[in-house]
């Protein structure tokens, strides 16, 4: 690839975020659903996980909503992400799950399944929630065999985070359309130039995989079952696991042992595939400077990029659906709210809060600059489907690749080992 004394500073931007890695939902003691009262009054039970400035940030949105719609109160609940699922999955076999509830399109088709998930498309049919305004396409990540059972929130793009100082002093620039090879080439200059590793562990990131899976004619799911081979698999851990021991990707034991830190922002790296607006985390960990870089590509154009988004959705057995999508729907347009929320959950999803809010501070300009570019370069497609049981497939991935990164399993049989579970997912 072509090595320069600097970063571009067009196709670096400045690293940027929302909540980290830090989520959360709660738990709940009303039963079928959001309460009434005599007076008309209805309570609407709403869900979600996320770190405290996220908490903090909804509860004055809620404040809004009730200011407008008085006889309409809300019951916040909130925890961490994984509390979150574990409570819902033990609500939704109950049948009490929370009113509405922040959702994400692994789960989509699970809680279909079940149904659990209302078609909102009958509340906007109704004049309740409004479908209109969603930008790039995003609208459709809450779709499932013709319904809208997910309204975004936010949206989000995978991303490169590199060390903007580690780059700049190996000489190493970075542009759209740069290849898999190029983006190893660099790691190679930054660990011969500077002895530290390239990369922290890209092998195990579902997402990132399902990019390269994309980029290559197939996909990490279709609606159903798996989009590519076992044999597809294997090579891509094999790859991974010969870059570890190279030293060109981190020893997995010393980014466990900085862990919650991330190994970029310990030093141990000089970049880390992760979603654009997580990119907060490393400003707040590190003491080096961090930017966004485009992802790297098969054939120097196509990065097989989409947008992912954090959505809302509701029960399908709510006593008040009107009022809950009156609800979501004041969430997702309301230009105040918009104003409040910022990037917390990703770029906002409508025209109208994404116009009402302004970002000033270096890091929130980064990810909507980043957003805006990856648009420009017109290398956004159309999310990956996930089926029932894709959540459990991530967790398995992750699992499974970090056994291969130290050495504990080999890559054809973790390979193997997927596909099994997989299997055993989607039978579920």
């Amino acid at each position: 690839m072509g090595i320069s004394r600097k970063v571009e500073r067009r196709t670096v931007l400045k690293a940027v975020g929302a909540s980290a890695a830090t989520f959360g939902l709660g738990a709940t003691a009303a039963c079928g659903g959001g309460a009434g009262s005599g007076d008309g009054t209805v309570t609407l039970r709403y869900a979600w996980w996320g770190g405290e400035p996220r908490t903090i940030a909804i509860k004055k949105t809620i404040a809004l909503f009730e200011k407008k719609y008085p006889k309409i109160k809300i019951k916040p609940e909130f925890t961490d992400y994984a509390a979150f699922w574990e409570k819902f999955q033990t609500q939704a076999s109950g049948g009490n799950p929370p009113d509405v509830f922040q959702n994400a399109v692994g789960f989509l088709r699970k809680y279909d399944k079940r149904g659990v998930l209302m078609d909102l498309k009958t509340q906007a049919d109704a004049g309740n929630l409004s479908l209109e305004n969603f930008r790039n396409g995003v609208l459709a990540n809450g779709q499932v065999d013709g319904k809208q059972i997910g309204i975004p929130v936010g949206a989000n793009t995978m991303a490169l985070v590199i060390d903007r100082k580690a780059f700049e002093k190996a000489g190493v620039e970075v542009k759209f359309g740069w290849t898999w090879d190029d983006y190893f080439d660099a790691l190679q200059t930054i660990q011969d130039k500077l002895k530290i590793a390239g990369d922290t562990g890209y092998f195990g990131i579902m997402y990132l995989y399902d990019l390269y899976l994309r980029q290559n004619g197939k996909a990490f799911f279709t609606e159903s079952d798996l989009g590519f081979t076992q044999d597809d698999l294997t090579q891509w851990w094999e790859d991974g696991y010969k870059r570890v021991r190279s030293g060109l990707v981190a020893d997995p034991k010393k980014i466990e042992q900085v862990a919650p830190k991330s190994g970029l922002s310990a030093g141990l790296a000089a970049s880390e595939f992760t979603w654009d607006n997580f990119s907060i985390r490393y400003e707040g960990e590190g003491e080096s400077d961090y930017g966004l870089a485009p992802i790297p590509t098969t054939n120097g154009k196509d990065t097989g990029q989409y947008l992912g988004s954090l959505m809302l959705s509701a029960f399908s057995g709510t006593k008040h659906p009107k009022e809950v999508a009156q609800f979501i729907d004041f969430m997702v347009h309301d230009p105040e709210v918009g104003r409040i929320m910022g990037y917390d959950r990703g770029i906002l999803a409508t025209t109208e809060q994404y116009e009402a809010f302004t970002p000033t501070d270096e890091t929130n300009k980064g990810v909507r600059a980043y957003e805006e570019e990856v648009a420009a370069a017109g290398v956004l497609g159309k999310i990956t489907p996930h089926p029932s049981g894709a959540d459990v497939i991530e967790a398995a991935f992750l699992r499974l690749g970090g056994e291969v990164a130290q050495g504990k399993t080999k890559p054809a049989d973790a390979a193997k080992a997927l596909f099994s579970e997989a299997k055993a997912a989607f039978a579920g």
